[in-house]
């Protein structure tokens, strides 16, 4: 039988252009000199698919009777190679926590290999959970059907939100069980394991330029630069100083991108190691992340993280100009001149708050930042979020309805946002004073615009998804298919694709966080174990 698979165009470049491990085998090992390992897949006992996104399948022209058949499940647990698929594993560093960890590498993600599609566009696959790397340390290189449910949705949820991102075109699990111990509290357990193909242009990262500069390799690392700009920027010219100069403008450009799209739809990466910073500017890497649920700026959704709160939502914006400056480090050897990065790194700064800044302005349906009157209109909208708990999906939805043309009464203002909060009887006349002063200065400034209360309406529901990946209903998700009950799985793919649409059969999925989920494992706090 012929495979659409198997007629893939694979080009390989990164392992073709780029030096490999000379040493064989899984191993764990220090490798030096090198950028990837070659490694084989796992074989695993009792593949079954869960989920595929039709949307990623398109990538590849691959149709639905290709995506369901027997020979893509084996494809994607690892269990079958296809025709030009050379699977290797990268090498990179990072710092994590703030720290070197030194050598990192893909631990339990083995790439498949570099797509050219039917329309020109080059797309990695890499398989994640599919077993030993020579990166692997001390762990199996297994994934468990938790983090992977948790990985596949999100990534398109992502997609759907507008937000970069990689994305993910299948979710398998394997037949086989781990060992995990999931809030590292000394009580494993065999879970089910699973397998998630990610899809991106590249998997590159800040981390695998920084463990060559570390290594004081430096014409590797300008091999791995003068690659990355060949292949994921070539309009920016044949690598030079000032080509490199122009690459990092455009990696902070880019990553600025990122996080202001965090930001504006309550996303919590959990763990944004220079390993998990992508040289694309793509979110990657979904491990212990969350969505904000009430407003908190300095909330965390990693367990690892709860005493430090370095990763916490309000500081995402410095941590990824911590991490910029650190991959400024890794080129410096390339340059060697200190302005231009610094530069750069300046460039991220203004290019994120003026991005963020006409961001919240486009939540609240203003057409244009007046920074004489904006800003403390703005500033004054994150205080009284966080006067009681308020969900911050429902703040905004609800917003969009309240009228800018008809007078309305303190009452009846309230009203109108009153689904947002967790606990509306804490709303004293105090909380509900200041709530109601900010309102009325809110729609003095849109009415400024003349903007009529229709067009204000859809230019928010635009920007401000009514669904998101909330923590809680991952979590349903996840209990459902451990029992082998993959519905929801494919449900919540199916109304995540339409994040900004009323959807009226779904509007229980737009709620609110319900009290039992409040501090149930998986639906306020992960940890790293998956």
């Amino acid at each position: 039988m012929q495979h659409k698979l198997d007629h893939l165009q694979f080009d390989n470049r990164f392992v073709d252009e780029l030096p490999a491990d000379k040493t064989t085998g899984e191993h764990p090992r220090q490798v030096e000199d090198a950028c990837y390992s070659a490694v084989i897949p796992t074989p695993v006992c009792g593949p079954q698919l869960v989920a595929y996104s039709k949307e990623v399948a398109a990538l590849f022209d691959l149709s639905e009777a290709e995506c369901q058949s027997d020979y893509f499940t084996q494809v994607f647990s690892g269990n079958q190679l296809t025709i030009g698929m050379q699977p290797y594993a990268m090498c990179y560093g990072g710092h994590q926590f703030g720290h070197w960890a030194g050598q990192l590498g893909d631990g339990r993600a083995i790439n498949l290999g570099e797509v050219r599609n039917q329309k020109g566009e080059r797309w990695a696959m890499q398989l994640k959970g599919a077993g030993l790397t020579p990166y692997s340390r001390t762990a199996d290189g297994l994934a468990v059907l938790r983090s992977s449910v948790r990985e596949f949705l999100c990534s398109e949820a992502m997609y759907h939100l507008g937000v970069p991102t990689t994305r993910a075109l299948s979710l398998v699990t394997t037949g086989e069980q781990v060992v995990r111990d999931m809030f590292y509290s000394g009580n494993p357990q065999l879970e089910k394991g699973a397998v998630v193909c990610r899809v991106a242009p590249s998997f590159i990262r800040f981390g695998s330029f920084e463990i060559h500069a570390a290594r004081q390799n430096v014409a590797l690392l300008r091999e791995l630069v003068d690659y990355t700009i060949r292949t994921d920027f070539p309009h920016l010219g044949e690598p030079s100083v000032a080509t490199y100069q122009n690459w990092f403008n455009e990696v902070c450009a880019k990553t600025a991108e990122m996080i202001v799209h965090w930001q504006r739809v309550g996303f919590v990466h959990g763990v944004m190691n220079t390993d998990n910073m992508s040289i694309l500017g793509l979110t990657i890497d979904y491990g212990p992340y969350g969505w904000l649920e009430n407003y908190d700026p300095d909330w965390t959704p990693n367990t690892t993280d709860r005493e430090q709160r370095r990763y916490r939502f309000g500081n995402q914006p410095q941590i990824a100009a911590w991490n910029l400056n650190q991959l400024a480090n890794a080129i410096y050897p390339l340059i060697e001149q200190v302005e231009p990065l610094q530069n750069a790194l300046n460039l991220y700064s203004k290019n994120f708050v003026d991005s963020y800044q006409n961001m919240l302005n486009e939540k609240l349906g203003i057409l244009v930042f007046e920074p004489e009157t904006d800003k403390k209109l703005q500033d004054d909208l994150l205080k009284i979020l966080v006067l009681t708990e308020t969900d911050m999906t429902i703040f905004y939805r609800k917003l969009a309805n309240i009228s800018t043309e008809i007078a309305l009464s303190d009452e009846q203002l309230i009203a109108e946002l009153l689904e947002a909060y967790y606990k509306p009887e804490q709303l004293s006349a105090g909380i509900k004073t200041q709530i109601i002063k900010w309102l009325r200065e809110y729609i003095a400034r849109v009415q400024q615009d003349k903007t009529d209360d229709v067009r204000r309406k859809e230019a928010m529901n635009a920007i401000n998804p009514k669904y998101v990946l909330r923590n809680y209903l991952a979590q349903l998700a996840i209990d459902k298919a451990e029992q082998g009950d993959n519905s929801m799985v494919n449900e919540l793919l199916e109304v995540l694709r339409h994040p900004y649409d009323e959807l009226p059969e779904y509007q229980t999925w737009a709620e609110k966080r319900p009290d039992w989920a409040r501090t149930k494992a998986g639906c306020s706090m992960l940890s790293c174990s998956s």
